[in-house]
């Protein structure tokens, strides 16, 4: 176990999240081999690559799949990076840890999203389980909020942790922040919040919400799928935004038109989500509501 857990931190640092090919190679050989084949220190063959060709298919993740080569390539800059054992070193000195499939914390429903599952969770906070879905709720949406934004997502997080459901959301300015604030003052559980991080968790980010999320680590959990030191860019927000509807029902407020809201809400439309009435005539409460009237699953 000890040897997979090296290894999968490792994966974390060398692919990114979503990295559909690192996905279905772990999935394939599992993680310690998938780190021997990544790095170069074992080899394959033709049979791996049509194995691996299967998997995305079954998955529909193979367009963007053009061969192991490929994928070496992409890889190759980050090998010289990898130091699991310092990472999972700086995560002890912050009293977090690495968390993998099979370990007690393991979140059961992360199973849901198959072969897109994280390869490994790093974890700061309370060490608990993550309360079941029927138990929690994930609040998302604009970092730009409007005050009726705030005051709805208030309402929602306060009345939700005090019935001892726990909030989910992003760590950011905007309704992520107004539902972690709501969620801690009004928790009457053991783990009123989580954060989903799209960096690493050493450092919180953004610097504006040090406090809060400080906050959340002491009562709650704050989650991210790679590694201590990991700054977020724009393409890991935009998986941070699935791994939050894999741990709950979703829940949206105020979404703008811009591309990466927009993004959020293609890449859940097949998922179960609902989002809040009213507000029609704001430019932020547009996204959401032109979407919501689209979607079935809405």
């Amino acid at each position: 176990m000890e040897n997979d857990r090296l290894a999968r931190a490792a994966l974390s640092r060398l692919m990114e999240p979503q990295d559909a090919a690192g996905l279905a190679l772990v999935h394939v050989t599992g993680a310690l081999d998938a780190l021997g084949i990544a790095t170069g220190q074992l080899g394959y063959g033709p049979a791996l690559e049509q194995e691996i060709t299967g998997v995305l298919a079954e998955h529909r993740a193979a367009a963007s799949w053009a061969g192991m080569a490929a994928a070496l390539k992409r890889w190759a800059p980050r090998i010289q990076d990898l130091a699991p054992e310092r990472d999972l070193a700086t995560m002890q000195r912050l009293g977090g840890r690495l968390i993998i499939p099979g370990d007690e914390l393991w979140p059961g429903q992360l199973g849901d999203l198959g072969i897109q599952a994280p390869i490994c969770l790093w974890w700061r906070g309370i060490e608990q389980e993550i309360p079941p879905a029927a138990k929690s709720i994930a609040l998302v949406g604009s970092r730009d909020s409007t005050s009726y934004g705030a005051a709805v997502t208030g309402d929602f997080a306060y009345s939700l942790a005090q019935r001892g459901f726990t909030v989910v959301s992003g760590g950011a300015y905007g309704i992520d922040a107004h539902a972690h604030r709501a969620a801690l003052a009004g928790g009457s559980g053991t783990m009123p919040t989580i954060a989903v991080m799209a960096g690493g968790v050493d450092r919180f980010y953004p610097s504006g919400n040090e406090d809060l999320l400080r906050a959340v680590a002491n009562q709650g959990a704050v989650l991210a799928e790679v590694p201590p030191g990991s700054a977020p860019t724009r393409y890991r927000f935009l998986q941070q935004k699935s791994k939050l509807h894999a741990l709950r029902l979703l829940r949206l407020f105020e979404l703008s038109l811009r591309r990466g809201s927009l993004c959020l809400v293609r890449s859940i439309l097949r998922r179960r989500c609902v989002s809040p009435g009213g507000c029609t005539r704001l430019p932020l409460c547009v996204g959401i509501n032109g979407r919501s009237w689209s979607s079935r699953t809405i």
